[in-house]
């Protein structure tokens, strides 16, 4: 194992060039891809409606084509879920990303080509390990096995030849041979249908192995960690997988998850590998480590991607005007809107990121068009709700497993307000002082929340329940919404989510 970690390692370090060269060229890198991905597509039935033979400029696809959405483009899609081949991308489409649902109910299919596995994906996770090995060249990951906590998928009913599935399980089930003999379980078990019986069967089997690297969405990662705790029966993981190396996540903020990870973990020399992962693409890796590194995640520019950004102040304008790379600026929100070599033309895919560096381009994701609280004028974000819970945390000695919230409405006798459901695997040391220093603190971070907190002219104080262990896990399998990409909903403009979990 040793002499094939040396070649791995080496044939890592090889791609850095690459990365050097589209940081030092931005510009020209993405109008590389523009030019490519227009070209490829000029012959499919999008490329024709919107005669991408006449396009030869960023500023002649803005004219030509409108900003899109999932609705925008079902259509298309779903003659491409049904083995119509050119339909937004050259060929045959066979693989559907379905997405989690997490801002609504209704699934949506992404497609995913084989150019987008390849060109994006795989390189992503090759990237990611470059980036790694660049920071500690003496890493042994490949001497052990890598666990990676994946979804499941299904033949299409309407075309056979088609399949759709989370990401992770088309990642699976079509990874290349260097990266299947160092992944674990198997493939059978990998992608099993019912969630709870794999994580058994996952616990079961890699208990016994030599893990040094794990990948998962880190809710169900967790999940998955305590059973193999109580298997074996100790406390840490270092007592079962002493050489675990590597922990990579994303999908969702790592901070409510982080101190709950140490606790299960307890191997102090960890390293958390942050990435910018969805079903539309790969967008984004952590490239710094130890204190250099931020939060702020390489947007990565040559993975058959073109980007765009929305000011979030023009989102909601008829005809919103986009930003390129050269346009935007520090610390102010967008949101992305991506053209892809799976055929995802000028999308808006519902995230807001913010750049915290710029040459070379950096990004956090900041939350999700429609996962805010902005009711009454407070523009509540994800990330001024998960910070605001990490100091309440830290002060108040507690640990936050899973959290949601909504508003609550005005009438005629009550003012307006925020309801928050939280689950602890350590609660707080006193709870109303932890309600007190989460207010106070979302106040410190989001001036419209401080103001229309004033006092209490227009927003209560927070309504904040302490709900039973297990309580988003049950209320996520009563909604057939475990394992995979599946996440809780964490802001909401309406009280459809804190109502279900209440009344269960």
């Amino acid at each position: 194992m040793e002499i094939v970690n040396s070649i791995l390692v080496w044939a890592m370090k090889k791609r850095i060039h690459q990365i050097e060269l589209f940081i030092r060229y931005p510009e020209e890198v993405q109008n590389d891809w523009f030019i490519n991905l227009i070209s490829e597509a000029k012959s499919t039935h999008w490329g024709k409606k919107f005669q991408y033979n006449k396009i030869k400029t960023v500023a002649d696809f803005k004219r030509t084509v409108p900003i899109q959405d999932y609705n925008s483009l079902k259509p298309y899609i779903d003659r491409a879920r049904n083995g119509e081949q050119d339909v937004l991308w050259p060929g045959e489409t066979k693989w559907f990303a379905k997405s989690s649902g997490t801002t609504e109910d209704r699934s949506k299919f992404v497609p995913v080509t084989p150019e987008a596995l390849e060109t994006c994906h795989y390189k992503g996770g090759k990237d990611l390990i470059s980036l790694y090995i660049k920071h500690k060249p003496d890493s042994k990951m490949f001497t052990g096995r890598g666990l990676v906590l994946g979804g499941s998928q299904e033949i299409n009913k309407s075309n056979p030849q088609s399949y759709s599935g989370d990401l992770s399980s088309i990642i699976i089930d079509n990874l290349p041979v260097w990266a299947e003999l160092h992944r674990t379980p198997s493939k059978k078990i990998a992608l099993m249908a019912e969630w709870e019986e794999k994580l058994q069967v996952m616990a079961e089997t890699t208990a016994e192995q030599n893990i040094t690297t794990l990948a998962g969405v880190p809710s169900w990662t967790l999940v998955l960690l305590k059973k193999v705790l109580k298997i074996k029966g100790v406390k840490t993981i270092k007592e079962v997988w002493p050489n675990l190396e590597t922990y990579t996540h994303g999908g969702v903020s790592f901070v409510p998850f982080k101190e709950q990870f140490d606790e299960i973990l307890n191997l102090p020399k960890i390293n958390y590998m942050e990435t910018y992962s969805a079903s539309e693409g790969f967008f984004g890796l952590q490239d710094l480590y130890g204190e250099a590194f931020d939060g702020g995640l390489l947007l990565m520019l040559d993975y058959g991607v073109f980007y765009e950004f929305i000011p979030l102040e023009n989102l909601e304008d008829a005809n919103p005007k986009t930003l390129g790379l050269a346009e935007v600026e520090l610390g102010k929100h967008y949101s992305l809107v991506i053209s892809t070599n799976s055929g995802l033309w000028r999308y808006q895919i519902g995230d807001t990121i913010m750049f915290t560096s710029l040459y070379p381009f950096r990004i956090k994701v900041t939350g999700r068009t429609k996962q805010h609280i902005n009711v009454f004028g407070e523009e509540l974000m994800v990330q001024n709700a998960e910070k605001a819970i990490q100091i309440a945390c830290e002060k108040w000695n507690a640990i936050i497993t899973e959290f949601t919230a909504c508003p609550v409405f005005m009438d005629d006798t009550n003012k307006g307000g925020h309801e928050w459901l939280m689950e602890f695997s350590k609660e707080p040391s006193d709870m109303e002082g932890f309600s007190e220093t989460f207010d106070a603190t979302l106040k410190m971070l989001n001036s419209d929340y401080e103001a229309k907190r004033y006092k209490d002219f227009v927003l209560e104080f927070p309504k904040v329940h302490k709900m039973p262990p297990g309580t988003f896990y049950q209320w996520m399998k009563g909604r057939g919404k475990l394992g995979g990409q599946n996440k809780v909903p964490r802001l909401s403009n309406t009280r459809k989510y804190v109502d279900e979990i209440l009344l269960d």
